[in-house]
């Protein structure tokens, strides 16, 4: 398969996911949640995460914005079920990239990470409120 018709395909599947997101809605008890506005597109994402011993029980994500944010939170979303605290926080810009499945200009690297962003901080509330306990 050539590049072109690989590239299709991802752009496809990115607009399916915009129209059909993957863990889309609210998430009753969550342990974190946090928000992310990407004020160069109008993104905006936030993630809910619930956790089980340090792992990703549940995770949900509410908001709007451009079909590659959104499709990134819902890859994201799918991503890190059952993943403990310390994988999470391994996750980068990279590895946002790679679950998008296209190339991204400088510009549109914010709407692919929005939702990682909400995530770092998420967990970055998470523990200041322990330490805080």
């Amino acid at each position: 398969m050539n590049d072109f018709m690989n590239q299709e395909m991802y752009l496809e599947h990115i607009l399916d996911l915009y129209k059909n997101p993957l863990n889309f809605g609210v998430l009753d008890n969550a342990d974190f949640k946090e928000r992310c506005f990407n004020p160069s597109c109008g993104d905006e994402v936030e993630i809910q995460v619930r956790l089980d011993n340090n792992k990703v029980e549940d995770v949900k994500f509410i908001g709007k914005g451009c079909a590659i944010s959104v499709a990134s939170a819902s890859l994201l979303t799918d991503h890190i079920k059952g993943k403990s605290l310390d994988e999470l926080k391994n996750l980068t810009k990279e590895d946002m990239i790679k679950l998008i499945g296209i190339e991204v200009g400088p510009a549109r690297v914010k709407c692919v990470t929005c939702s990682l962003v909400s995530l770092r901080e998420g967990i970055k509330s998470l523990e200041d409120k322990n330490v805080r306990s």
